[in-house]
């Protein structure tokens, strides 16, 4: 079945970094888009990056703009999120998840990976 696993999570202080990683299975990697979602307590999840399946065109959330690098190894079956200057306001549980090109919603997604930055 489709899994996708986060790792790399941890405790940072401000202006440190990290790098998150989302190993793929159950599934053709390289055909799906992916993304990056937080959510922090008490607040709805959002959007954070994400990367196309072919041309590997990205997107971000203006929050994390030049700070965060989203990219993918097909051959890893695997994801990353390269995140710098971190802040106290990253502090969230970080998800990835896949789409379809072209659709709307993301379908499948992981357990999540927990990103405490200390001020």
């Amino acid at each position: 079945q489709v899994q996708l696993v986060e790792s790399g999570g941890g405790l940072v202080q401000a202006g440190g970094s990290l790098r998150l990683s989302c190993t793929a299975s159950g599934f053709a990697f390289r055909l799906y888009d992916m993304g990056w979602f937080r959510q922090a307590p008490g607040q709805e999840r959002d959007f954070v990056a994400a990367i196309t399946w072919s041309t590997e065109d990205t997107r971000y959330a203006d929050s994390v703009k030049r700070r965060f690098v989203i990219s993918r190894d097909n051959a890893k079956n695997t994801v990353y999120l390269q995140m710098n200057n971190l802040k106290f306001e990253d502090t969230a549980v970080y998800y990835c998840a896949r789409r379809v090109h072209g659709s709307n919603e993301y379908s499948d997604w992981g357990q999540g990976t927990q990103v405490t930055v200390s001020s």
